[in-house]
């Protein structure tokens, strides 16, 4: 079975997809989905703290950035001691938040984004017909130093596998694992609405392609 040797530095996380641009932040490398990894029988399973967990997105435009937050649902990590031999991990869709407004224009962009206002269905993320994301660990390599995790990430029924930076903690009953800031091109999953390398004639009526993506995860002993 594979196994995947991480060090303190290292391991987890997910991905998810809304408006954004590319900036200074590392943007993931992307290919075709991988075989997932598997763990050995003694592994130790940790399971994620759902309510201490969460997905930090930043989307930009022309005329302004959006901020919010996604919840986990579930997810679990394989381990014994310093080496995390598998994970995967559940994002609930339909949990997705903005933080930057208040009142009637919060609703209304967080209903735009779910795809629950009635002929948008499809403009993002349609949560009636795909409630979920997920997550798949296929490995890490290092890159200058840095450790970097490497996943199938599923939205809307398509996958593609990614690698971005991680760090992680472990006391040997809990893992706290942060990713670094890093973007992902949200089209590569059909989330195309106001894209110009989709659609022409937007003008400055736009939303970049790329988004900024921040996984903060803590999973306990189970």
């Amino acid at each position: 079975m594979k196994r995947i040797f991480l060090n303190a530095f290292v391991i987890a996380g997910l991905g998810l997809a809304f408006t954004g641009c590319k900036n200074e932040n590392k943007e993931a490398e992307m290919a075709e989905s991988k075989e997932v990894a598997t763990a050995e029988a003694e592994a130790m399973e940790f399971k994620v703290d759902t309510t201490s967990s969460v997905i930090e997105w930043k989307g930009e435009k022309p005329t302004g950035t959006h901020t919010g937050t996604i919840k986990v649902t579930n997810g679990t990590f394989m381990a014994n001691d310093s080496v995390v031999e598998s994970g995967t991990f559940v994002i609930d869709m339909e949990s997705i938040e903005v933080t930057d407004l208040e009142g009637e224009q919060k609703t209304n962009l967080e209903a735009h984004l779910k795809g629950t206002v009635e002929g948008k269905e499809g403009d993002f993320f349609n949560v009636t017909k795909f409630p979920e994301a997920t997550f798949e660990v296929t490995g890490v390599t290092e890159q200058e130093g840095q450790a970097m995790l490497q996943g199938n990430l599923t939205i809307k029924e398509e996958t593609k596998n990614i690698v971005f930076p991680v760090n992680i903690s472990n006391n040997g009953e809990t893992i706290e694992i942060t990713s670094e800031e890093f973007t992902i091109d949200r089209t590569k999953w059909n989330v195309n609405y106001g894209s110009k390398s989709v659609f022409d004639g937007l003008g400055d009526k736009f939303i970049n392609d790329d988004i900024t993506l921040k996984v903060n995860l803590k999973a306990k002993k189970a």
